[in-house]
């Protein structure tokens, strides 16, 4: 079930009204499925209700196993609490259940609390479940008190799990319409019900003025691997599916489709680089009052080569990809304990630098909870098949943002210890010192902690010393040093390269990725931009090993993906003007021959003229052609001739040749003359 993000789903509907095909669909792509039948057998002298059965049952596929739960409601209760995260439940239907709940033989019973029992194992299930149930809220009240008491038991189970599930489609007429939330978000796989989207926050309401907020997507947590720090409670906001996220099969991108997995040496597409230069060559033709557009020249040229045209049209639809994983150990010498998950939740709220900036760009924010890695300095930061985990899902955000019509994606992270982590990928990849290439630690109010630097410091040192003697090959560099946050953010540069979609990259978790990059795809940095690198070392060494060269030196330090966001608009300025102006008048292309040295062209018979004129040259011009031939027809005692030189000589006039004095010259060759403005006599 390809439903990033959600874990449990009610689909409800009315008679006939295509419920479960719908909940089938939704379960299709799952290997085993666990069919929950609540209805009880039917009785021999009930054909119509038999045939509805085993319609069901020819629907469904034979790898799917059925649970019969008609004997006792508690019985699915039991069900849905010891599924575990491998397992997925299709519950068809809640009507059936509430018919046995009311079941004489089950009373006396207290039916609310039954439903409140099942709405608890709902929300605390660990398995993929769907429920499916019947909207008895817009039929009329029935007339019997049997038929009304079943009514009011199933409107308060549909009310009770509608509050408990992640997600609720009601379904008419076999059209799903998603309740919870009401937006419904593009399905992971092709052919497959679109799932609902991420809410989108929106300021409320209020007679003062209200602060712009960006449109918020948060995938699910990632879930914790078996060698790996699990993030802990507080940083978890949404419920984590087994598959969904980055522990998600992603068998729709290009280099897993046929069971390969991403690994080194990948062919990735290239921009086109003709394209580029032409872009820069037409600039110079624009209608501009200036000498142009000085470094914004490259963002002109860079677009042009992404986007396959000398004429890129500017970027109407970008998104901020904010990954959100800490470092434990030395790594995080100096961070305030919590700080990076008030950054990630703001940016969730729409609030914080970020999250205001990407309001004014008219961006998509997405935050992605990454792992928490391990400290580097005792071992590896994640397991193998962790980063490979991680890979995959960071292509699949790119995948998925590039279908969303994204065109360019703005990378930024906010991990505690990100910039240390940051720093040993670039000492173990280009042999940097880690001294050299770490930051200083500012405490807030802008004290500076040298202590913490040292900490650090030391920190990279004795994990280079650990892993002195491994291949260091870029899966191993993202598990020993790297960890979640920049495998995923690698994931992503690959995956937006295979889409030929350009990055912004901002901060020491971009350039850090695109390092690792470099291995698995060396065609990934040719679609990256660093606006500036914000006086950060990290980034400066690292963006001179990739040839990047920051567009700006603004050292503004507003946080990863802020700085690229606060030059977006500048950027997209000259992409605007680049776009829209016209040609300067005066390089017009125009039809009518020039009048100044313009000669007719020569007869099919009659070899060519001289193409170029001096006009500071008063001596009539001879014929190329017809000195040519006059070296020809000389002496016949010459054996050889040497060919003339192709750069200019003297005039025709002023040669011996031409004026009969070719016996003084000892019969030399034309080239055999000085480049003089005259010819000096044999001897002198």
């Amino acid at each position: 079930m390809s439903l990033h993000g959600w874990n449990t789903i009610l689909v409800l509907g009315g008679i006939r009204s295509g419920k479960s095909e719908f909940a089938e669909e939704l379960v299709g792509d799952a290997g085993n499925v666990r069919y929950v039948a609540t209805a009880a057998a039917p009785g021999a002298d009930d054909p119509e209700w038999i045939a509805r059965i085993e319609t069901h049952r020819q629907r469904r596929p034979e790898n799917w196993t059925i649970e019969e739960t008609s004997a006792d409601p508690a019985r699915l209760i039991e069900v849905i609490s010891a599924a575990g995260p491998a397992d997925t439940l299709l519950v068809d239907d809640l009507g059936g259940w509430v018919t046995v709940l009311l079941d004489p033989a089950h009373q006396p019973a207290d039916d609310v609390a039954t439903i409140a029992e099942l709405a608890a194992a709902v929300a605390a299930c660990a398995a993929r479940l769907v429920l499916v149930s019947s909207e008895v809220g817009l039929s009329m009240v029935p007339l019997t008190p049997v038929g009304r008491a079943f009514a009011d038991a199933l409107g308060s189970a549909n009310r009770a799990l509608a509050d408990a599930c992640d997600a609720v489609v009601l379904v008419v007429a076999g059209q799903p319409a998603w309740l919870k939330p009401t937006q419904p978000a593009q399905a992971a796989q092709a052919g497959q019900v679109a799932p609902p989207a991420q809410p989108v926050e929106e300021a409320p309401a209020t007679p003062a003025p209200v602060e712009p907020r960006p449109a918020v997507l948060t995938p699910s947590v990632p879930p914790a691997e078996p060698s790996s720090q699990a993030p802990a409670a507080s940083e978890i906001s949404t419920p984590a599916a087994p598959d969904a996220g980055w522990a998600a099969p992603t068998m729709s991108l290009p280099v897993v489709a046929t069971g390969l997995v991403i690994q080194p040496a990948m062919e990735l597409p290239m921009p086109a680089e003709a394209a580029g230069a032409d872009a820069l060559d037409r600039l110079t033709t624009l209608d501009l009052p200036g000498a142009g557009l000085g470094n914004l020249a490259e963002v002109v040229s860079f677009a042009a080569a992404t986007q396959g045209t000398p004429a890129p049209e500017p970027w109407r639809s970008v998104r901020v990809m904010l990954l959100h994983g800490d470092h434990s150990g030395g790594a995080a010498a100096g961070t305030v304990p919590g700080e990076s998950t008030r950054r990630a939740d703001l940016a969730r709220s729409g609030e914080g630098p970020l999250a205001r900036l990407a309001a004014e760009a008219g961006a998509t924010l997405q935050v992605i909870d990454a792992p928490t890695a391990a400290p580097i300095e005792a071992g590896p930061a994640l397991v193998d098949t962790a980063i490979d985990a991680a890979l995959r899902f960071g292509w699949q955000l790119a995948e998925d943002a590039v279908e969303a019509g994204v065109r360019v994606i703005v990378l930024g992270a906010c991990g505690a210890g990100s910039e240390t982590a940051s720093a040993a990928v670039l000492a173990a990849t280009a042999g940097a010192e880690p001294a050299a290439v770490l930051a200083r630690v500012l405490a807030p109010g802008g004290l500076v902690d040298d202590t913490a630097w040292m900490v650090r410091c030391a920190t990279v040192r004795d994990a280079l010393h650990r892993t002195r003697r491994g291949t260091r090959t870029a899966k191993e560099v993202l598990a020993e040093l790297g960890g979640g946050d920049i495998a995923i953010a690698t994931g992503i540069l690959l995956g937006a390269t295979a889409r030929r979609t350009p990055v912004l990259l901002d901060g020491p978790v971009g350039v850090a990725a695109a390092l690792i990059s470099r291995d698995l795809a060396g065609q990934a940095r040719h679609w990256c931009l660093l606006a500036d690198h914000g006086g950060h070392p990290t980034v400066r060494h690292a963006a001179d090993v990739l040839g990047l060269t920051p567009l700006f030196d603004l050292r503004l330090d507003l946080g990863e993906g802020a700085t690229a966001l606060a030059t977006l608009p500048l950027l997209r300025s000259a992409l605007a003007l680049a776009a829209t102006l016209p040609v300067h008048p005066a390089l017009a292309p125009t039809t009518e021959p020039e009048s100044d040295g313009w000669q007719p062209e020569p007869a099919d018979d009659e070899p060519a003229g001289p193409t170029d004129a001096r006009p500071d040259d008063n001596r009539a011009d001879v014929d190329r052609a017809d000195v040519d031939r006059a070296d020809k027809n000389r002496a016949d005692d010459s054996e050889f001739i040497e060919p003339e030189p192709a750069g200019p000589g003297p005039a025709a006039a002023d040669r011996p040749e031409a004026t009969g004095e070719a016996a003084g010259n000892g019969g030399r060759a034309a080239s055999d003359v000085p480049a003089g403005g005259t010819t000096a006599p044999h001897g002198a």
